[in-house]
């Protein structure tokens, strides 16, 4: 059983870019670990809690997104995000997410994410509406294929865990990421103040994005875990390559 510690990392040498996570929501489902297996990167595995591994829907704002310890972006570094992830574990004992895909209504940001850091950034037309503790995000992917992906997602935000469960732990202190990018396994560091983690009820969600990520029918089921956060500013460390340990 994996069990994680909610406080961050110290992040040595170079900062890549920065960002502010706000308003986001976490929506979770349990799915055997060998069904996720084959979508992970070379060198990782599904991170495991309980026997289970889990698939996120992530929607949010992005806010003063920028380059190394520079301002923000102007327009740029302002997006609405949804992604779709999974958890992975290398070889070094290193936790992160992969990310199957991630909507942006900004053309320009998933061009150079993808160019970049080879992430499956997609360009969408979005929306949310906070009403109250109501929040409303709606997506619906433009490019590239299959267009048309997305959907509802709408939450009502509640009182902070002041003690959260294993699970919560586990879906949350994740301190960076793994991607493949020109033919090797990359894994990128990030750190943050431990999340705020508030309760999260689900009021509806209509979604096509679990599915066109390669998972089809876990929506079908009821989400497992469904939690909301406070803000949170992030810097990301530079790549580190992942090496497979010899059979």
């Amino acid at each position: 059983m994996t069990k994680l510690d909610p406080h961050p990392p110290v992040l040595s040498g170079p900062r890549i870019m920065r960002q502010t996570w706000d308003q986001l929501v976490y929506v979770h489902w349990a799915v055997d670990p060998d069904r996720v297996a084959p979508l992970l990167p070379r060198g990782t595995r599904p991170d495991v809690l309980g026997g289970s591994t889990y698939v996120g829907l992530v929607p949010f704002v992005m806010r003063r997104a920028g380059l190394g310890r520079g301002p923000a972006i102007p327009w740029l570094g302002d997006f609405l995000e949804t992604n779709v992830r999974l958890y992975s574990v290398d070889d070094q004992g290193r936790h992160g997410v992969v990310f199957r895909s991630l909507e942006a209504d900004r053309l320009l940001v998933s061009l150079a994410a993808r160019l970049a850091f080879a992430t499956p950034y997609t360009w969408a037309r979005m929306s949310m509406v906070s009403d109250g503790d109501v929040l409303d995000f709606r997506t619906h992917r433009r490019w590239p294929s299959p267009r048309g992906a997305g959907g509802r997602l709408v939450v009502r935000r509640g009182p902070v865990i002041d003690d959260p469960d294993d699970l919560s732990v586990f879906l949350s202190a994740r301190f960076g990421l793994h991607t493949r990018h020109l033919g090797r396994t990359w894994w990128v560091p990030n750190t943050h103040a431990p999340w705020v983690l508030r309760e999260g009820e689900l009021l509806a969600l209509d979604d096509s994005l679990v599915a066109a990520a390669g998972l089809p029918g876990v929506v079908g089921d009821p989400p497992v875990s469904v939690l909301t956060t406070d803000p949170v500013h992030t810097s990301f460390g530079l790549p580190r390559l992942v090496r497979p340990s010899t059979p």
